[in-house]
């Protein structure tokens, strides 16, 4: 997995062993900077609460935003990076806990309780509490993991280098309108070639995941308090009602609707 030659490896932290159980670590990554591939001897949930990170497994190159989190079982190599300047939680979790969570990466939703207690936890660390307490939380922590609802609606990323370019493209300006013709034109590859390897290496169509990356890009945006015409017309849509449209079918709800429900 390795990275781009523009993204700058960040130093992983120096930790041996957990102090807890249920340990959380917060992080800040700057744009296009990353860990290099690494793993653990505890199970990890990645969950980023500003911006978006790009998370790269064997099985799961994605990007997640702050309504999402990664779950990494125990040995699994990976990495974790920023698109762009992101915030994010790595809650670490003792592989001898019983815990019916997948053995292989997953992305979850994370929760209004979860993100709750992820905040509560990391304050704790902040200010005197019992151990009593402390560990009351981290146990509804871990009882809350299994309960995230799995998700299907997170962005694919791809390994090739071509395709990569492609994607950061894309993400960094989704209301792009090039087909993949033109972009065969710009990366030295027919239109044919670059379809077959997208859908071989993201199990979608470059049309599919265009649509993903705008409601990826769109819940990130919403979440940050962006108006909705303004996020509508970034993406490239011609008015808000079509953004709304595409946001109800994907997500049941208006976009008002789903912010006031995330943020109230």
């Amino acid at each position: 997995m390795p990275l781009g030659p523009d993204w700058r490896a960040v130093d992983l932290p120096e930790i041996d062993t957990l102090p807890s159980p249920v340990f959380l670590r917060s992080q800040r990554l700057p744009a296009r900077h990353s860990f290099l591939p690494h793993t653990h001897r505890w199970r990890q949930l990645v969950y980023a609460t500003a911006g978006a990170l790009l998370v790269q497994a064997p099985d799961t190159w994605c990007v997640i935003t702050p309504e999402q989190a990664v779950w990494l079982p125990t040995g699994v190599l990976h990495a974790t990076g920023a698109l762009h300047d992101a915030e994010f939680r790595n809650l670490y979790v003792d592989a001898a806990l019983a815990l019916d969570m997948p053995e292989h990466c997953q992305v979850l939703a994370a929760t209004p309780l979860l993100r709750a207690l992820i905040v509560e936890l990391d304050a704790i660390g902040q200010r005197q509490e019992s151990a009593d307490y402390t560990a009351r939380v981290q146990q509804l922590i871990v009882d809350q993991l299994p309960r995230l609802p799995r998700q299907d609606v997170h962005l694919p990323w791809p390994k090739d280098p071509q395709l990569r370019t492609l994607c950061e493209a894309l993400y960094a300006q989704p209301a792009d309108p090039r087909d993949l013709p033109a972009w065969g034109a710009a990366l030295g590859a027919s239109a044919r070639t670059l379809s077959r390897r997208f859908e071989r290496e993201l199990g979608i169509s470059l049309r599919d995941w265009r649509t993903r990356l705008r409601l990826i890009r769109a819940l990130e945006w919403l979440g940050a308090g962006r108006a909705v015409t303004d996020v509508a017309l970034e993406l490239g849509y011609a008015s808000p009602s079509a953004f709304s449209h595409m946001f109800r079918q994907a997500m049941g709800s208006s976009p008002s609707d789903w912010r006031r429900g995330e943020c109230g």
